[in-house]
């Protein structure tokens, strides 16, 4: 288990970084072809292919990330009211379903960043594979769905509530 603990801490930390660098990359890009706009005349030709790459990466690894820090987007008002054993079955079946979900749409990506692959389509400006920016979906769903199972398996262990694996429900 000490392995894992181990393992599971280091993909924190790569999310973490991966994340960060997406949301710094995004504003840079941003406002250096503004900068670039107004001080030059002329933008960055390349500016839209890096920023639309890093909102995938932020988007599609922020959902894992979200997931584990018990930071995603939820319907809570009648979870928040509701009684202890009605929340406690939610608290495991949302999870549930949520992961089966985010499974499915793993494998559906995953066929799509296949048929990218297959085209051998390049961006524009950069001339980069368009594939490199759909790997990140089926990665950001797999990984999302496993931080879901784990939310799950933390209600079933438990005895109290769990909004994620160190996030405990106080309503």
């Amino acid at each position: 288990m000490n392995v894992i603990r181990k393992l599971d801490y280091g993909l924190m930390k790569l999310e973490e970084y991966i994340l960060s660098y997406s949301i710094i990359i995004i504003a840079v890009m941003v406002v250096g072809n503004v900068l670039s706009r107004s001080i030059f005349g002329s933008s960055w030709s390349f500016a839209n292919e890096v920023s639309q790459m890093a909102v995938i990466i932020a988007t599609f690894i922020g959902i894992s990330y979200a997931a584990r820090k018990g930071r995603h987007i939820s319907m809570s008002a009648f979870f928040d009211l509701a009684p202890y054993p009605i929340r406690k079955g939610l608290a495991i079946f949302i999870p549930a379903v949520t992961a089966v979900i985010l499974f499915i749409l793993a494998y559906y990506s995953y066929g799509y960043f296949l048929s990218v692959h297959g085209t051998g389509r390049v961006t524009t400006s950069m001339q980069m594979p368009v594939y490199m920016m759909a790997i990140f979906l089926p990665i950001g769903f797999t990984l999302g769905g496993i931080q879901f199972l784990r939310n799950m398996w933390i209600n079933i262990k438990e005895k109290d509530v769990y909004l994620a694996q160190d996030k405990k429900d106080y309503s």
